[in-house]
């Protein structure tokens, strides 16, 4: 929600994690190193397709795609949330609390929807592969980009437009960023229809992409007991690191949105602390996670480190 230009309060205090300077500088280094794993993971996977000419097709161009909206993704809210965890000052502006909430929402519905298009790919490469390159050519893959890029964009901005939220004093935010659902609870009066607007649209955004996704891994599935088992565990390994990263990313993001801590009568301190934690899963562990899954599923891929590495030594 945007709350801009309606608020009463000067700035925010995140209170994070604890009080506790020493808990706060071993979450530092812990924080810290998942960090420069995750910009590293991600960063190399985008390096090793962008050198490999035989990575250049639509399934690795949205690979590309989903590691930059990781990095984007972690460099929203970490950053910030190192400096804190080193000062007894953790203010945030309004603006800039404003701008990292959008950011964030935008990334997430981006990274849903993109979701969806990569599962997209793999119904036309296993289930119409005479035609996979008609229907997926570079102006298709393009064009899917930057639809996805636009419709996000467009989906999250426009609500948080027309419903403006006002802050009251106490301006503290239980969360260790800002997130749309702990500073919406810091609204002046009745927020019952602000977190019914929020639930709306966290249920598009997570319902629609997902029955995509579904739909396509249905026709995948049955496409796939049809084929020899030779030709069926190929088809099927090319599947699986997306259908891993789904199932963590969308199941997060289910318990996070559309669970009862969305609930305005819900208990506000048991709840955000249990957000945060999940918050912790969808900005940094899930980043950290894809490269990974990616990596390690993919034969391609690990082929492409593995020679990197020989040119390197």
């Amino acid at each position: 929600m945007d709350i801009r230009n309606q608020t009463i309060v000067g700035d925010l205090v995140l209170l994070g994690f604890t009080d506790n300077m020493k808990v706060n500088f071993l979450l530092f280094f812990v924080f810290f190193l998942i960090y420069v794993v995750t910009i590293f993971g991600n960063v190399l996977i985008i390096c090793i397709i962008l050198m490999n000419p035989h990575l250049h097709i639509p399934m690795y161009f949205f690979l590309i795609n989903l590691s930059f909206i990781d990095l984007c993704n972690i460099s929203c809210a970490v950053p910030k949330l190192l400096m804190d965890l080193t000062s007894t000052q953790r203010t945030i502006s309004l603006i800039t609390c404003s701008v990292q909430i959008l950011l964030l929402l935008w990334i997430g519905a981006n990274e849903c929807l993109l979701l969806a298009v990569m599962s997209l790919d793999r119904y036309v490469a296993i289930c119409h592969p005479l035609h996979y390159h008609i229907i997926m050519s570079w102006r298709i893959c393009r064009s899917l980009a930057i639809f996805v890029c636009i419709f996000s964009f467009t989906y999250v901005f426009l609500p948080s437009s027309l419903m403006p939220v006002t802050l009251c004093y106490p301006n503290k935010v239980n969360h260790f960023m800002c997130e749309v659902l702990s500073v919406t609870k810091l609204a002046c009066g009745d927020i019952h229809d602000n977190m019914i607007v929020t639930f709306f649209f966290s249920f598009i955004s997570l319902s629609i992409p997902f029955v995509i996704i579904l739909v396509s891994y249905i026709c995948i599935i049955s496409s796939i007991w049809k084929i020899s088992s030779v030709g069926r565990s190929k088809a099927f390994s090319t599947c699986t690191s997306h259908i891993t990263v789904v199932a963590l990313y969308f199941g997060t993001g289910m318990v996070t949105y559309l669970g009862p801590s969305t609930d305005a009568s819900s208990d506000q301190t048991e709840s955000l602390n249990q957000d945060k934690y999940f918050f912790i899963f969808c900005v940094m562990i899930s980043p950290t996670l894809n490269p990974l899954i990616y990596s390690l599923n993919n034969r391609e891929v690990k082929k492409s480190i593995l020679k990197l590495s020989l040119q390197l030594q």
